[in-house]
């Protein structure tokens, strides 16, 4: 899972000097580098989620990285906007076979608060990645250019699929796959949608996904240039990092106690009372100091930190049977949702980083809603 984190982290501080490179006019377009390549990801796991349940686990991994390489070289020699953004398309739909697999690995081996409790500490690996990735990106652009930020994917991919294949035995037993035929989708999609637990909570993740992802496209405009902060940059980006990692970390060590529910619960309040108290404070105003930014956004992705893994484990919960298409229709749906928003939301951001949070209380606020309906249902 950490190679989507580096794929789309890593390249962040190039973001200007690519643009440059390739002869793009609006800086808004910039962002087409991040969305896009989770675009790939949601349709590409359409893809790779029920292939895995006839074919196995790790064979379609590697299916999916040989893409990612070939879509890395095509980034690589991009000289326009055009072909950059197929380029970062592909290497999404390469990236969603480890994305969305790894996922109906864990799935494979366990259940219930447990589960959540390994997504943790499997987000927690994820999590590091944006710590250190954007801190690697700048030193490489400095030195070698922004291709070779490309070329140092290829190779951190390679050492990973080597120790997939030396190390990670495959989760699917032959017993359990399910013959390969065309309807195979259809029909996991019939019985995805039977679990309300599982379609409420991939609604939820979208929700969740977007409102980060609109932060992860427009951090660079908001940190260089509404702050002036391009040396910093990299380092700021890393301690927001921490704070959701020392979250997830927690949320390992938690769930156990209160259970995934109760903790998503708080925690998506949570989400929406900081984003409301920033626009309170804030509305209409120029951007505050970096540090109470920073204050602000650390309390957000706090609470996100909460969220990611124990809304995934909550949607896989019902759906251990089909574990892979389960895993792709989840993905699917909220990284399709996310990619919407995210792009409508950070269309506002010019100025100041108000419209971020007002889209994280929006979000929020909707987040509330479906828990809200889930409590009517089960009581």
């Amino acid at each position: 899972m950490s190679l989507v984190a580096f794929a789309i982290d890593a390249l962040l501080p190039a973001v200007a000097e690519i643009s440059k490179t390739i002869h793009i006019v609006d800086p808004k377009n910039n962002q087409l580098f991040i969305t896009m390549i989770f675009l790939g990801i949601g349709f590409g796991q359409l893809i790779s989620g029920p292939l895995s349940d006839s074919f196995g686990r790790k064979p379609i991994i590697y299916v999916g990285f040989t893409v990612f390489v070939l879509a890395s070289f095509i980034c690589l020699f991009s000289t326009n906007l055009e072909m950059m953004i197929v380029g970062r398309l592909l290497q999404g739909v390469g990236l969603s076979a480890p994305r969305t697999i790894s996922i109906a690995m864990v799935r494979d081996r366990f259940s219930g608060n447990y589960m959540a409790r390994v997504m943790s500490f499997i987000t927690v690996i994820f999590l590091l990645i944006p710590v250190i990735a954007p801190a690697l990106g700048k030193l490489l652009l400095d030195a070698y250019g922004w291709k070779s930020i490309f070329y140092s994917q290829l190779i951190v991919g390679v050492f990973i699929m080597l120790w997939v294949w030396k190390r990670q035995p495959e989760t699917l037993v032959l017993e359990k796959r399910k013959k390969f035929k065309l309807a195979l989708f259809v029909e996991g999609l019939k019985e995805f949608v039977k679990y309300k637990y599982a379609v409420i909570f991939t609604i939820f993740s979208g929700f969740i996904t977007g409102s980060f992802m609109v932060y992860l496209s427009a951090s660079q405009h908001i940190f260089v240039e509404q702050y002036h902060l391009e040396e910093e940059f990299p380092f700021i980006f890393a301690c927001l990092a921490i704070s959701i990692g020392l979250a997830t970390f927690l949320n390992g060590k938690l769930v156990v106690r209160m259970g995934m529910f109760k903790l998503v619960s708080f925690f998506t309040v949570m989400f929406t009372v900081v984003s409301l108290i920033y626009i309170l404070f804030f509305y209409g105003e120029s951007n505050p100091n970096i540090y109470i930014l920073l204050i602000f956004f650390g309390l957000q992705f706090f609470s996100i930190g909460f969220l990611f893994g124990n809304t995934r484990a909550l949607a896989m919960e019902p759906i251990g049977h089909i574990a892979g298409v389960g895993a792709a229709i989840n993905g699917f749906v909220s990284t399709i949702m996310a990619v919407p928003i995210a792009t409508f939301i950070g269309s506002y951001i010019t100025d100041t980083a108000l419209p971020l949070f007002l889209g994280f209380f929006v979000c929020g606020m909707i987040s509330l809603l479906l828990i809200l309906i889930l409590k009517l249902r089960r009581n």
